[in-house]
């Protein structure tokens, strides 16, 4: 009787600590199975950067900087930023100094013109995004990007920065083709010559939006339609203005307003990557100096449920590949309600931290996206809840908006954990899983990725489980020397990259449940 006691109380125990045991993932990775080489991760400071760096406080300022480009750590480990390597610059049409009249009814969304409406140049406007992205380029970020909106308004249909019909045709004036890609070309020689050169020009941006107002309605920012059509005109126009002023820059396109616009759709800006790319096509680019093969898209609107995300971007991989064209996610944020998940009432920032590192993930790994870009930077909300739109929450002290306080939210530090480790060059590394779970499983379950140069490999796992999980990494033609650091993002508050040293992978990595954990071993 006492033997069956002790044998029963033995299978009790062993199958509690089974049921309490982390439930294991095994990934095989191999150094030389290469997907995608990735050139950068980034963010745009548009329309608030201007009031925050010419009247904020200065700690503010310097504080926001440090937050998105340092790539330095703090005594204790923690980083000090998420060292992104690519910062996105709004060349802006005007409205600004149109004021009321410009139809923008938000003030801190119309953007100042370098050129004045008498031809000549006033190189102190934008002075506020001017001086954040010299503090990019002194913390090093690898990748200036200039992006346009609008024409300068003086070369517009309506002379404004917005379209005031609906017709779906660019606001540019025919005659001013040249004219509009000889002001792009002048403002990048100027800043080439204060030894600010920005690495690509993109020319048009969301092309299949209207971004039409009836007179009086009021606009919410600057844009322009364009057909295909005048996208190609506008870069060869572009690209003759570039060679003139002996540029070294590349032009950016196309800038897609979501990313099935890139290889389906309907309309005059739809199937961009054949209308550009296959040389079959009638407006397909030859021989342009400053065009490489290079796609933008954005994944707005493009996120809610898992088996359509995967779908798209695996859509998107298989139309660049076709025709040999590098894809690059060039903005996103929450603004549909995929976010939500099917969850109703206000969204915790960890929820959302953890859905926008799933659209990170699945970008790259089934869109196979070589960058990713992050629109916006900071606007004014919560810290805490429903940080759909930013990195960094502003508080600003008064409707003028000339003061405020910062707060960086879980989303800044869940894009730190793709930007601060995977540097420009790192390749991605396909992985083989051990479960064999479907893509849409995954999804909602443990999602890895693995990237490497000549020196480390870095792995990021996401947890959409409550459970923890251990992540038992096997790698093959990498010798680790030194163990692993790992940093962690959870709900908690002040676990922010939280830096720890495991000795050895031999007992895997630990992942929390609802968490992001970037691991970095050296070779």
């Amino acid at each position: 009787m006492k033997r069956f006691v002790l044998t029963t109380l033995s299978i009790l125990i062993a199958v509690v600590s089974q049921a309490q045991k982390p439930k294991e993932l095994v990934i095989k990775i191999d150094v030389q199975n290469k997907a995608q080489k990735i050139d950068n991760f980034g963010a745009a400071g548009a329309w608030f950067t201007e009031g925050i760096a010419q009247n904020w406080p200065a700690q503010n300022r310097e504080q926001l900087a440090e937050w998105l480009f340092s790539k330095e750590l703090r005594a204790n480990g923690n980083p000090k930023g998420i060292g992104l390597s690519a910062w996105r610059f709004n060349i802006g049409g005007g409205t600004a100094e149109q004021g009321d009249s410009s139809g923008i009814t938000d003030f801190r969304k119309r953007v100042e013109c370098f050129l004045r409406p008498d031809g000549t140049y006033d190189w102190s406007k934008q002075a506020g995004y001017v001086w954040f992205t010299k503090k990019a380029k002194e913390y090093g970020v690898e990748n200036l990007i200039a992006f346009s909106n609008t024409p300068p308004v003086r070369f517009t249909r309506n002379g404004l920065g917005y379209k005031t019909t609906k017709d779906y045709i660019s606001n540019l004036k025919p005659e001013h083709y040249g004219h509009y890609a000889g002001f792009l070309a002048t403002v990048l020689k100027h800043f080439d010559d204060e030894g600010l050169h920005f690495k690509y020009i993109s020319p048009v941006n969301e092309p299949q939006w209207d971004w039409s107002h009836a007179p009086g309605q009021g606009a919410k920012q600057e844009g322009s339609p364009w057909r295909n059509d005048e996208i190609a005109r506008v870069t060869r126009a572009l690209d003759s203005a570039l060679t003139a002023t002996g540029s070294a820059s590349k032009i950016l396109l196309t800038e897609a307003a979501q990313l099935d616009y890139l290889y389906a759709k309907g309309g005059n800006a739809a199937q961009q990557t054949q209308a550009f790319f296959n040389p079959g096509s009638k407006l397909a680019f030859k021989n342009l100096k400053h065009l490489p093969s290079l796609i933008g898209g954005h994944s707005y609107f493009t996120d809610k449920g898992d088996s359509s995300r995967i779908a798209i971007r695996r859509h998107v991989a298989d139309t660049t590949a076709k025709y040999g064209v590098t894809f690059w996610q060039t903005e996103y944020s929450m603004l549909a309600d995929g976010y939500r998940e099917g969850k109703t009432g206000r969204i915790p920032a960890i929820d959302c931290a953890l859905f926008l590192s799933k659209v990170i993930h699945d970008d790259l790994v089934y869109g196979n996206a070589a960058a990713w870009q992050l629109w916006n930077s900071w606007e004014p909300g919560s810290p805490d809840f429903d940080t759909r739109y930013y990195l960094i929450a502003l508080k600003p002290a008064s409707k003028e908006y000339t003061d405020g306080t910062i707060t960086a939210t879980k989303n800044l530090w869940a894009m730190g954990h793709y930007s601060r480790f995977i540097r420009p060059g790192m390749y991605r590394l396909h992985i083989e899983r051990q479960d064999e779970l479907s893509k849409e499983q995954i999804a909602k379950d443990l999602m890895v990725s693995a990237y490497a140069n000549e020196k480390q490999m870095v792995l990021v796992a996401i947890n959409y489980g409550n459970e923890e999980r251990v992540l038992q990494p096997e790698i093959n033609g990498f010798r680790v020397k030194g163990g692993a650091d790992v940093y962690l993002t959870s709900g908690e508050e002040g676990v922010d990259m939280k830096p720890s040293k495991d000795e050895s992978l031999k007992d895997g990595v630990k992942i929390p449940g609802r968490a992001i954990v970037t691991v970095v071993v050296n070779k």
